[in-house]
């Protein structure tokens, strides 16, 4: 059998060459993209320069159309080091403000998600009646349904993170909805006779059987549900003009034409990701390992 460290190898290399071969893409995107502005801007376009120095004006513009891997990370390097982490100049402070509204709609969207299942499961006549209306909820798209909600919620009295988070919720609470019906009819008849047998009760039968059986289906479909909430907040930021959050910093960037900055929001949306899957996949590991136990 392989060792851990040859297993993390193995999975590591694809993930490199990928990894590399899309760095090299960015690249020659960027200075394809920014050749023209280059010539317009920073080269004279009457005088004598040779291929390098586009390609060196193309890769140290200010405004570029697409910025290069290097200036963005300096400007992640330089946003997080040189500004102190609870002003609005740092992308951590940005990105705290977001991964709160993603995790409030997150637990609002799994535990609506889970009740409807549950609903849906035990009734026929909510199975028919709710699932037709849950699929159909999702064919209307969030950013247009961010400034309806938000303007409404508003009217009501509800300010800051709340509205937000429930834009967040509407996006998590599909995936968990879809899974955990799967997941709660995953047990076999035979399984559900031999509760029967013992006389249990639907309560008996739901917290014994039928819940640890939706587990499997449950994790990944949180894993789906975080990511579509962290789209979420960061839509649901966009019309409100916030003065904090990713959404609010992408928004800035594109008032003033700087391109870095929002590719810097970007990365750190992905980074901010990335890591919030990570924790639904490690509590998912946590719990589902914890079950083999004896």
């Amino acid at each position: 059998m392989a060792t851990l460290t040859e297993r993390i190898r193995l999975q590591a290399i694809p993930v490199a060459v990928v990894l590399a071969a899309f760095i090299v893409l960015w690249y020659v995107g960027a200075v394809a993209l920014n050749a023209q502005g280059a010539i317009e801007r920073v080269l004279d376009p009457q005088g004598p320069w040779t291929w390098r120095d586009l390609i060196s004006a193309t890769l140290s513009m200010q405004r570029p159309v697409v910025p290069t891997p290097g200036q963005v990370l300096k400007e992640l390097w330089s946003s997080i080091m040189d500004w102190p982490i609870d002003t609005p100049r740092n992308l951590l402070f940005h990105a705290k403000v977001t991964a709160s509204t993603t995790l409030v709609g997150f637990v609002m969207g799994s535990v609506l998600g889970i009740v409807l299942a549950t609903a849906i499961v035990h009734s026929r006549t909510l199975d028919r009646a709710l699932l037709p209306w849950i699929v159909a909820s999702q064919t209307v798209p969030v950013l247009a349904l961010a400034p309806i909600v938000l303007v409404v919620l508003g009217s009501l009295g509800m300010e800051g993170l709340m509205p937000k988070a429930v834009i967040a919720m509407y996006l998590c609470f599909f995936p968990v909805t879809v899974a955990m019906v799967q997941g709660l009819r995953s047990p076999q008849k035979i399984e559900s006779e031999l509760m029967y047998t013992y006389a249990a009760t639907r309560l008996q039968a739901f917290w014994i059987l039928r819940l640890p059986a939706s587990l499997p289906f449950l994790f990944p479909a949180l894993r789906v549900a975080i990511a579509a909430g962290l789209v979420g907040a960061i839509v649901a930021e966009l019309p409100t003009g916030a003065q904090a959050g990713l959404g609010a910093r992408l928004l800035t960037g594109s008032y003033y034409g700087n391109t870095v900055q929002i590719w810097a929001a970007l990365v750190m949306a992905s980074l901010l990701g990335l890591v919030l899957t990570a924790a639904v996949a490690l509590l998912e590991r946590l719990v589902l390992s914890s079950r083999r136990r004896p």
